[in-house]
């Protein structure tokens, strides 16, 4: 699961360290695959309706839920083109082979004039349902960025400089999504506006983020939007996010505000979560059960700054030594940086960098902090990692490679850090998503 060089058998703690490393990549390992749409999909589809079944993907998981609806309809009843068609959007490097269904791949986190096409198109097929077709839309985590359809007069470009502003202010995701949702036409309810002729619009989920809000869950295109204009504003005042005209046009006009529950709309929309992040931490804590350790949940909802949480959980961690338990201190949820320095790195990296300087080399401890999506922050390629693994001889072999693991933290520069020392988490495109996925293991 993860590219990591072995800590040496002779280094503090060694043989124990490479156990423990090994138990993390597996547990880790566990949590996505009890998240893939392979597993949990299926028994979700429902039969086919009376005319078309329209199908329409989005996300990190768009691809493989495609995939795997394609599979289901085709084997299992034997529809062919004339009714299936559709369209699924994955980020770059997340596609899958979903035959009669369009796979497109588009960019993420900031969004690509892929996208923008693929979601015109997304948006011109639901709007031609008819009253016996049904459409059955598949979301997950992502699908925020790869359904982009800038509304008014914005163009491209500046929706993707107030989504870069946006992720590097440290937003949590909720408050980003309410300002995507209010400068888009397919987010926050308006997908469900154009397939509104349809006899059933059906969501399956993969949710990403804290408390599983079907609002939030690549904001809410099919659900009615419990946000407001005025809120949209107030975020981009608070945290300071440069607007353009446009974009100012449209979170002040009255008649661009989201469509509320009552709307007509939602009257034939159905929804359900069939994966939450809650699902793969119980997945790994059944491993490390199955492996001897106590399973304590931190939470699978937890949000803050990385750094701030990594060092309440290595007092947990050191807690828990002391009292001579042997745990494996579980938490999910998505944590944010507050990005002020000119490195590279995520959330995953962040926490696992400042894990490691708060455990101070502290034996018989180790952890992993990855994104369950296969990357963690970067540069939005497939290749980026997902997060990093952090032992007892992290810290003296990072300084034996000339590293200052503080001054690296105050640069947001976690990235290097663990390339430079073997110790990325690298499990590639996992398609799917259901968040962050932090494990120590202590004893």
């Amino acid at each position: 699961m993860s590219a990591t060089t072995p800590a040496p058998t002779d280094a503090p703690n060694g043989a124990g360290t490479n156990d423990l490393r090994s138990l993390l990549d597996g547990f880790l390992a566990e949590a996505i695959a009890a998240a893939h749409p392979s597993r949990c999909l299926t028994p979700h589809l429902p039969p086919p309706p009376k005319g078309r079944l329209i199908i329409l993907g989005a996300g990190k998981a768009g691809g493989s839920m495609a995939a795997v609806a394609s599979r289901f309809y085709r084997e299992e009843h034997g529809l062919g083109p004339d009714r299936i068609t559709g369209l699924a959007v994955a980020r770059h490097g997340y596609g899958e082979e979903a035959p009669l269904i369009r796979m497109v791949e588009a960019g993420h986190p900031v969004p690509d004039a892929a996208g923008i096409e693929a979601t015109k198109e997304a948006l011109r097929i639901a709007s031609e349902a008819g009253p016996d077709d049904e459409v059955l839309v598949l979301l997950s985590g992502g699908g925020s960025a790869n359904w982009i359809a800038p509304a008014g007069d914005l163009t491209l470009a500046e929706k993707q400089a107030i989504t870069r502003a946006l992720l590097r202010s440290g937003a949590p995701i909720n408050e980003i999504n309410t300002v995507r949702k209010h400068i888009s036409r397919i987010k926050g309810g308006r997908l469900a506006l154009a397939a509104r002729n349809a006899a059933r619009i059906l969501t399956l989920a993969i949710s990403d983020v804290p408390f599983d809000d079907p609002a939030v869950i690549a904001s809410g295109p099919t659900v009615p939007d419990p946000s407001t204009l005025a809120e949209a504003r107030a975020i981009c005042e608070r945290r300071g996010i440069p607007l353009p005209e446009a974009a100012r046009v449209l979170l002040n006009d009255p008649n661009n505000e989201t469509p509320k529950a009552g709307d007509p709309a939602f009257a034939r929309a159905e929804y359900r979560i069939i994966a939450r992040p809650v699902d793969a931490l119980e997945a790994a804590a059944e491993a490390a059960r199955r492996a001897g350790y106590e399973p304590v949940m931190l939470g699978s909802d937890v949000e803050g700054e990385a750094r701030e949480v990594a060092a309440e959980h290595a007092r947990l961690a050191r807690e828990a030594k002391a009292q001579g338990r042997r745990v494996a201190l579980i938490s999910g949820g998505e944590l944010t940086v507050t990005i002020r320095g000119e490195g590279h790195g995520g959330p995953n990296q962040e926490y696992a960098l400042a894990l490691a300087i708060s455990l101070d080399g502290e034996t018989g401890i180790a952890g992993i902090a990855a994104d369950t999506d296969g990357t963690d922050g970067g540069r939005g390629e497939a290749t980026d990692p997902a997060g990093g693994l952090v032992d007892p001889t992290t810290l003296a072999r990072a300084r034996a490679a000339g590293l200052d693991p503080a001054a690296m933290l105050a640069d947001n520069d976690s990235t290097r850090f663990f390339a430079t020392i073997g110790d990325l988490v690298q499990p590639g495109p996992t398609r799917t998503n259901v968040n962050d996925c932090r494990i120590i293991l202590v004893g």
